[in-house]
C-alpha cells in the first residue's frame, strides 16, 4: 500500500514496469479530482507517505498517474473509464493494506474532510 491518490491511465503502450506517464483525454480532470482529495489528506497531500520499505517514494501533491507509478494492464479503473465513460481515482489510503482496528479512528479522521471535498465535486 500506499497514501497516494492515483489516476488513468493505469496502462500504458509501453508497458513498462513504471515511469510512463499515460496520459488520458480527460487528463485535466482527473488530476483535479485526486488534487481535491489529495490536498485534504495530512500525509497524502505531503506527497511522502513514508511507508516501511518505500521511504524514498514520493509523489507530488499527493498524487501519481497509475502507469507511471506501476504499470497495471486490465485494470477496472481503465476499463470503466474506457468502456463505460466512469471517472474513476484509486485511493490508496494506507501503508498497511489491513489495518488494526486500534487504528481507524485515525484513519476516519485523516480522510473525512478529503471524502467530504471529493462528494462535494460530484
Amino acid at each position: 500500500g500506499s497514501v497516494v491518490a492515483s489516476y488513468p491511465y493505469d496502462d500504458s503502450p509501453t508497458h513498462r514496469h513504471r515511469g510512463v506517464y499515460s496520459k488520458s483525454a480527460d487528463d485535466e480532470v482527473f488530476k483535479y479530482l485526486a488534487k481535491a482529495y489529495a490536498s485534504h489528506h495530512p500525509i497524502m497531500r505531503t506527497g511522502k507517505p513514508n511507508c516501511p520499505g518505500e521511504e524514498e517514494e514520493t509523489f507530488p501533491d499527493g498524487i501519481t498517474n497509475g502507469a507511471q507509478w506501476y504499470d497495471v494492464e486490465g485494470g477496472m479503473q481503465d476499463y470503466n473509464y474506457v468502456w463505460a465513460n466512469c471517472f474513476e481515482i484509486t485511493l490508496e489510503l494506507s501503508c498497511c493494506k489491513y489495518p488494526p482496528a486500534s487504528e481507524l479512528q485515525q484513519e476516519w479522521d485523516n480522510n473525512r474532510e478529503s471524502l467530504l471535498a471529493f462528494i462535494e465535486k460530484v
